[in-house]
């Protein structure tokens, strides 16, 4: 179970230290034994053959095209999905690139962009905890199995509100809101196999996140309906 770990690894990034960790737990635990390869933005060629695709925090990206690219892959290939904080953001660049035919930028690579998607936060949230509310009946509601949860972030950067009706208009469900005040937490693709992406970080949990063994559950999934493989 081949799962693309898409990212500039990096020893100065705390969540890289920690998947790996979560990795071996989720074998333990949960008796689910991923593969991880990780993929620098510079070369995502080849996802289509991976069980799974993770575009993991650690931005701003050498190159913001291939973050944007493995998103579009999991997206049209049907290949699950995670994105998580960096991953959540370029998720949505594709989202309204491609899909809503939006000429929009991420501050954080353009700054001086005319058009931007992702604008910096008011309040930079790195180092910070916060409420989530899920909507009911979403797919990360289910998965944690509860109304709200305490999540920690590593960000400075988020949705600009004002594309928030365009987006959903063109299918995407946003499935978690700051409980202080209402900005996007947490988007989701219905339909899909398994697309969701936070601007939280699950991977800083202290133990298997439940968002992250839902991916892994996917992931086990799709390898299981690959030709060849025994059930």
């Amino acid at each position: 179970m081949r799962i693309a770990l898409v990212g500039d690894r990096s020893p100065a990034v705390r969540s890289h230290a920690r998947i790996p960790l979560i990795m071996e737990a989720l074998r333990e635990r949960d008796g689910v034994a991923l593969d991880p390869y990780w993929i620098p933005t510079t070369d995502v060629t080849g996802l289509e053959g991976f069980d799974g695709i993770w575009i993991v925090p650690g931005s701003p990206y050498r190159d913001e095209a291939g973050a944007v690219r493995a998103a579009q892959v999991a997206r049209e290939r049907g290949i699950p999905f995670l994105g998580t904080c960096g991953g959540f953001q370029h998720m949505l660049l594709e989202y309204a690139r491609n899909v809503c035919g939006l000429e929009v930028a991420h501050a954080e690579n353009t700054p001086h962009a005319r058009d931007v998607l992702l604008e910096p936060l008011a309040c930079s949230l790195a180092g910070h905890e916060g409420r989530v509310v899920l909507a009911p009946g979403s797919r990360i509601a289910q998965i944690m199995g509860a109304a709200t949860t305490v999540e920690s972030y590593f960000c400075s950067y988020g949705l600009n509100e004002r594309y928030t009706a365009t987006l959903a208009a063109h299918g995407l469900v946003f499935s978690g809101h700051a409980a202080d005040d209402g900005a996007v937490r947490a988007a989701e693709l219905p339909g899909h196999p398994f697309f969701l992406a936070t601007l939280f970080q699950p991977e800083l949990a202290g133990r298997p996140h439940p968002v992250i063994s839902a991916f892994a559950a996917a992931v086990a999934e799709r390898a299981l309906q690959r030709p060849g493989v025994a059930s």
